[in-house]
């Protein structure tokens, strides 16, 4: 499988982590992809694609691609036994200058892009990117795509701006100090927050703490759960054990199994380090 990433240049720069192509088989025909400070657009190329994104709501197919502001929980994708895509990885606030509604309308309910942007206009840009040549055009037709979007956003600097200072301390910051800095109400705070990112503040620095702990598991060596929880800042073991099955449905012995069974199986893949064999 081939992953080519760069990120964009300003002002896309301060919404997006980085776009990137993605073609070959996947590693597994489906993955699960633990919740990240993050939101996702994939204009898919290939064979459809499958997401299931709650126990509650029946797996979805999509054809053109998805969108997916900050989940809460695990999605599962199953991948047809090739993919091609080209997508947007985009920091939490990111997403919103190129949304006709509210994030919160999207919370953890994936759509289609035609849904977003419409079916012409995605008809014409999976054309085009169908017919650049190479990775590297695909990403600057796909980047030409969102500056064209790009649009003023209200609240926005607020939001990335409290946003920002979460994702600084790993989600270890007082919310209630974050608005007294800001000089908002705490209701005003989370009503921006959930219009913009799609979750309250302190459901995204719940995430950022988790990201960071998952990030400093080395799942080829000896773990000391205790002091990996301590130093996350959770309350006790049972805190962080609780937070790690909402997470990602697993307890943390049992996501090391899943990870280790990737490294063991498709040792130094591009996708290993987030996504596991759902398989």
């Amino acid at each position: 499988m081939e992953y080519v990433s760069r990120v964009p240049r300003p002002p896309l720069d301060g919404l997006i982590d980085d776009l990137y192509c993605l073609e070959g088989a996947s590693p597994y025909a489906r993955l699960t992809l633990p919740p990240m400070p993050s939101a996702l657009l994939i204009v898919n190329l290939g064979a459809p694609f499958r997401i299931r994104a709650r126990t509650d709501i029946e797996t979805a197919e999509y054809a053109d691609g998805c969108v997916v502001t900050m989940p809460t929980r695990a999605f599962e994708f199953g991948y047809p036994p090739e993919t091609r895509s080209v997508g947007v990885h985009f920091k939490p606030w990111g997403l919103a200058p190129f949304l006709p509604m509210p994030a919160a309308e999207l919370c953890d309910r994936p759509v289609t892009v035609e849904q977003v942007w419409g079916r012409p206009a995605v008809a014409e840009l999976r054309d085009r990117l169908a017919t650049a040549d190479g990775p590297h055009e695909m990403l600057t037709l796909l980047e030409e795509e969102l500056m064209r979007r790009l649009c003023e956003t209200a609240g926005l600097g607020l939001v990335r701006h409290t946003s920002s200072v979460i994702a600084a301390t790993s989600g270890a910051v007082a919310i209630g100090d974050l608005r007294v800095a800001a000089g908002v109400s705490s209701t005003h705070l989370a009503q921006r927050f959930k219009e913009l990112i799609g979750v309250t503040p302190k459901r995204l620095a719940r995430t950022y703490r988790f990201a960071a702990t998952v990030f400093a598991i080395n799942p080829a060596g000896p773990i000391d759960w205790g002091d990996l929880a301590g130093g996350a800042g959770y309350f006790d073991q049972a805190h962080f054990g609780h937070e790690f099955q909402a997470f990602t449905g697993l307890t943390p012995t049992r996501y090391v199994e899943v990870r280790r069974r990737f490294l063991r199986e498709h040792p130094g893949h591009v996708l290993d380090g987030w996504p596991l064999p759902a398989d």
